[in-house]
């Protein structure tokens, strides 16, 4: 049988109903098991011989039912603080209420924590970027910092694959039309799929639109729309002032940005290849949520066996310059 005893107690129920029975003098009773005599007096009062709940049977308030009805009801529609409620019981319902007698009482009727009483805003819910085979392609520029052997910063061209994820770099000297160009011939050899779109923002590397007039569109004359219309590929403008439309490949450049706080860079070759290879693990190691946890080559390849057509050649599981 399991009996539940005081951690510190000396006598379990047999021996106090011993105790209750005996007619020995409370001084041998006392020697005989150990234990003060006090202790003895009290189980020889008792009927009943199991340990008694230590819980308070009164509550040690000292105001009644409807002043704290008030209380509660105050700190609901005023959204005070402990002090600030404190202040305001002392000067109209009781002036004896002591801190910590009003904070049991708002514990205990449930508004002990005011920020969960404060009404919290809606939060917008988080859009997902509309789904897409492989081929919708981001694209943005981010800048480099200048390293002890430069005389100039680069930049580094980001490139992500929608659907898949996969990225590819390339470090320019200069952020210029002619970069931008020779950066999307890379990326449409290096790319195992085919490319049907791309979205870029309104950077004069891309596009020739007026930034921040919604009236005028591209010409179709800049280098990078005539590469794109050779490509047989789509190039789409984010709207002015929404940066966050190629928010994929902005968080990629989170990424980067991290890569530059927290690593040191003897050179610029340091920092190009200390880049290349962090690409390498993103692309072949590093599972993403967004791809139910396979890395971006898992899911190419996914895509591959299940739309061939989409692909102009094999996604090779290994690093390389195909990939």
């Amino acid at each position: 049988m399991m009996i539940a005893l005081h951690k510190q107690a000396r006598t379990t129920p047999a021996i106090r109903a011993e105790i209750a029975a005996s007619a020995d003098s409370v001084a041998v009773l006392a020697r005989r098991y150990n234990i003060s005599e006090a202790t003895v007096r009290k189980w020889r009062s008792r009927t009943t011989f199991e340990d008694r709940s230590h819980t308070a049977h009164h509550l040690q308030t000292t105001l009644n039912d409807g002043q704290e009805a008030v209380v509660v009801a105050l700190r609901r529609s005023l959204l005070l603080s402990l002090d600030d409620l404190l202040a305001v019981v002392r000067e109209f319902i009781h002036p004896d209420l002591s801190r910590s007698a009003l904070d049991r009482c708002l514990r205990r009727h449930g508004v002990g924590s005011l920020r969960e009483l404060i009404p919290q805003p809606k939060k917008t819910p988080h859009k997902r970027f509309k789904d897409y085979e492989p081929g919708f392609v981001h694209v943005d520029v981010k800048y480099l910092p200048q390293m002890a052997d430069e005389s100039a910063r680069r930049y580094v061209f980001v490139a992500i694959d929608r659907a898949t994820r996969w990225v590819f770099i390339a470090i320019k000297p200069r952020k210029t039309a002619n970069a931008a160009k020779a950066f999307l011939k890379a990326l449409h050899k290096a790319c195992p799929f085919h490319i049907s779109r791309i979205l870029t923002d309104n950077g004069k590397e891309f596009t020739d639109r007026l930034f921040g007039n919604r009236k005028r569109k591209a010409s179709g004359e800049h280098q990078f729309d005539q590469l794109c219309q050779a490509l047989g590929i789509e190039h789409r403008l984010t709207p002015p002032r929404h940066p966050q439309t190629n928010g994929m490949v902005e968080r990629f450049n989170g990424r980067i940005a991290d890569i530059l706080k927290t690593h040191r860079f003897n050179s610029r070759e340091d920092l190009e290849q200390t880049l290349i290879r962090y690409v390498k693990l993103y692309n072949h190691h590093l599972p993403q949520a967004a791809l139910h946890s396979k890395t971006p080559v898992q899911a190419m390849k996914q895509w591959h066996q299940s739309h061939p057509v989409l692909f102009h050649k094999n996604p090779y599981d290994r690093p390389g310059p195909n990939i």
